[in-house]
């Protein structure tokens, strides 16, 4: 349900934002094969248009939700699927919403192109779609025409990446404000932020506050282990050993994929120049920065920012 509904109702919000500004918006259709009432796995019903009704109307964008009972779903699909492949080149986007990409790449969609589902499917769709390029790390992908997001409300990600391409960095904003949202997650392009990982493992007990903590304070010079080991009550040499048996890193690694976390936070969605975030996140000097990303991303920072930030500052 939430695929479907998160990105109509960024859609919603963009409308009514342009309609303040004296704009068209978006006109929204919940369409299926056969049309009338479609039950979603949550258990709400839906009522839908059938496909028939639409084939003399141009459509501008599709968005395909997903299933979490897709394998049923794509023995059942041929039709659909069929619809998907003889359309989409007619409309100016084709996009999907976790695991609705599995119906994209059935329809030849996604064929050799870069193309993200929900992190838990990522084996499913090597298997049975190999020419998939799978990004097991983005929340959303476009390639060309085509786009695909990762899981459930990374839909949400995806239809304001969509806003933003057709109304502009401020709508973008305004809805993200209105739905209480992030324009861009703090998890930056990964599914899997750091932080969150930290606190998935079995020592959130133990590092979880220290984690948050550590999150808060990047610009401090000192975290070191023994003043991490001093947050936590322990000795530095017991602490080191104890941080990496249950989270897999050093202290002084975990500090270093925080900052480097943040610091793709702000190069995305900040005019800072790159200077000013490396001592805002502690790497001190910008030549430290680059050395991490080149480490961790492959790229350099202020090419880091000219691909992902939401609009590119001359502050660089």
């Amino acid at each position: 349900m939430l695929d479907l509904t998160g990105a109509q109702t960024v859609f919603w919000a963009a409308t009514k934002a342009m309609a303040a500004r004296g704009l068209a918006g978006y006109e929204c259709c919940t369409v299926s094969l056969d049309g009338g009432l479609v039950r979603s796995a949550e258990g709400l019903v839906l009522q839908t248009d059938a496909l028939a009704a639409y084939r003399q109307r141009e459509i501008d964008t599709l968005v395909v939700p997903g299933s979490p009972h897709m394998v049923q779903v794509l023995e059942k699909s041929g039709p659909l699927i069929g619809w998907l492949r003889r359309t989409s080149g007619k409309t100016r986007r084709t996009t999907s919403v976790c695991s609705g990409a599995f119906l994209l790449a059935a329809a030849g969609l996604l064929d050799h192109k870069r193309a993200t589902t929900h992190w838990l499917m990522f084996d499913m769709m090597g298997q049975r779609f190999p020419t998939v390029q799978i990004d097991r790390d983005a929340i959303f992908v476009q390639q060309g025409a085509v786009w695909t997001s990762a899981g459930v409300t990374a839909g949400i990600d995806l239809a304001l990446a969509l806003v933003e391409a057709d109304c502009g960095h401020d709508v973008a904003m305004e809805v993200a404000r209105e739905l209480v949202v992030f324009l861009k997650r703090p998890g930056g392009q990964s599914q899997f932020s750091k932080l969150l990982q930290a606190q998935a493992e079995d020592s959130a007990a133990t590092f979880d506050e220290l984690n948050r903590w550590i999150a808060g304070h990047l610009a401090r010079a000192d975290l070191t282990v023994d003043v991490l080991a001093e947050r936590v009550h322990m000795s530095p040499r017991n602490f080191a050993r104890v941080y990496k048996q249950k989270t897999g890193r050093t202290p002084a690694k975990a500090v270093e994929v925080f900052r480097l976390e943040a610091a793709r936070r702000l190069l995305e969605d900040s005019s800072r120049n790159v200077d000013e975030i490396a001592k805002m996140c502690g790497f001190g000097e910008e030549e430290r920065m680059r050395v991490t990303f080149r480490r961790h991303l492959g790229v350099a920072p202020r090419d880091y920012r000219r691909r992902f930030a939401a609009r590119v500052s001359s502050a660089t």
